[in-house]
């Protein structure tokens, strides 16, 4: 039986370092530091789950409070290490963050150029976290986005382009009001571009090597209130800033569900065999002549069949 603490009080959680948690509670807002309670036993609080608390929930330095409940997640945005689902390291689940309403895809144009495949990785998640996608194309001033446009011409994929010059009224329209996760290698400008968005989150902004890849500079996510054009915080919406990652494993998601990913292929398999795996070996699979007959780019059907792979354990 579930204790009862009618003394509780709501939070957030903003953000998580080595078994405490911080949590910013209502009205009047304050900050405080948690600690999770034994009676949670195995279950995990992640950035982003709506919490219960009691004890010392001043906010005074040195005070501690204890997360007692975990309010029911709304969505749940994870990733895998690997594809691989036959392997201990591929099955291992990592919670992102909870009670997301948005998915940012941070991509340059440029130095580094786009990666379409990890573009896909994410637009999966993201629909099998049942959150909607956005796609952010920065550095625009170095380069265009028709390639990367074109390639998702077939979907209904919202996009916003960023310069170094340009204001951000688009894009906090786009995040008003919401909690939005931003996801992006290391390199893309994603803590630049957090930094502008809230100038107090001061978080570290690394270089580009030569060969084109960032340095890691975020080590861990936070959850930061967007402030109003005076300054102070109101109700505009949460970013929550995550580290830099070199990959987004998909064995937590079914091969079926992939195709979510794919909503411009979706209607090709309606003529495939019963039990169709999509995958070249195939001889029936009707992908082929579905993309063949120019309702889809070949390049997409080549990604999907490349994360279909990557989950049996081949080589992606």
């Amino acid at each position: 039986m579930r204790p009862r603490h009618s003394d509780a009080v709501d939070g957030f959680v903003t953000a998580v370092d080595r078994g405490r948690y911080t949590c910013v509670l209502g009205d009047p807002e304050r900050t405080v530091t948690a600690m999770r309670a034994r009676e949670l036993g195995r279950r995990s609080v992640v950035v982003g789950d709506r919490v219960s608390l009691v004890g010392d929930t001043s906010g005074d330095a040195g005070a501690l409070a204890r997360i007692v409940r975990i309010a029911d997640r709304r969505s749940v945005l994870r990733r895998t290490a690997d594809d691989d689902d036959t392997t201990a390291e591929g099955r291992l689940e990592r919670v992102v963050v909870a009670n997301a309403d948005q998915l940012v895809i941070v991509s340059s144009l440029a130095d580094p150029p786009p990666r379409t495949g990890f573009i896909d990785r994410c637009l999966v998640a993201a629909y099998d976290a049942g959150i909607q996608p956005l796609l952010c194309l920065t550095k625009a001033d170095l380069s265009g986005p028709a390639a990367v446009l074109d390639y998702y011409a077939e979907l209904d994929l919202p996009h916003l382009l960023v310069r170094p010059d340009c204001d951000l009224d688009d894009m906090r329209a786009a995040l008003a009001g919401l909690v939005s996760v931003l996801v992006g290698h290391s390199g893309v400008g994603k803590s630049t571009l957090v930094n502008r968005l809230v100038p107090a989150a001061d978080r570290a902004v690394g270089r580009v090597s030569a060969i084109g890849r960032g340095r890691h500079t975020s080590t861990s996510a936070v959850a930061l209130r967007l402030p109003d054009r005076a300054g102070a915080a109101d109700s505009a919406g949460w970013i929550i800033d995550t580290p830099g990652i070199r990959s987004f494993g998909l064995a937590h998601v079914s091969a079926d569900s992939l195709l979510h990913g794919f909503a411009d292929l979706a209607p090709g398999t309606a003529d495939c065999p019963p039990n169709c795996e999509h995958t070249e070996a195939e001889p029936e699979c009707a992908l082929d002549a579905w993309v063949a007959a120019g309702n889809a780019d070949q390049r997409r059907l080549a990604s999907y069949r490349r994360l279909l792979a990557s989950r049996a354990g081949e080589t992606e």
